[in-house]
């Protein structure tokens, strides 16, 4: 698999770009999209609501399974994919090119616990 050096990575399986501004991407990882198979629904919070790490925030439903999508880090929804959420199909052919949603990070230092991609790599290799 694939991971962009640039992203910082769940054990959860979410992917996380920290802007400039402090805000953060969030995606879900190439790794994920392959174990769960064609994504078919997304569910996601609206714009204002608060995500907290480690917990639930949305639901990403394949033709396999049902996941929840868990916060990599504390927050409140800026942004949500609405194009994604209308298409979740296009993150099959495109994790890293496919955000869910964009965040107001409350605590960036939680990113510091989050994985590297070499790190993720071998995380995923154990399985």
């Amino acid at each position: 698999m694939n991971n962009p050096t640039d992203l910082k990575y769940s054990k959860t399986h979410e992917w996380v770009r920290v802007e400039a501004d402090g805000t953060a991407t969030i995606g879900i990882t190439d790794h994920a999209q392959s174990e769960l198979g064609d994504v078919i629904y997304l569910e996601l919070p609206a714009i204002g609501a608060s995500l907290t790490l480690d917990e639930p925030f949305g639901t990403v439903e394949s033709v396999k399974a049902v996941s929840d999508l868990v916060a990599p880090l504390s927050g409140r929804v800026v942004r949500v994919n609405s194009d994604l959420v209308d298409a979740p199909e296009a993150i099959n052919p495109d994790p890293y090119g496919c955000w869910l949603l964009v965040i107001e990070a409350s605590a960036l230092s939680e990113a510091a616990d989050l994985l590297s991609a070499e790190d993720y790599a071998l995380f995923t290799e154990e399985g």
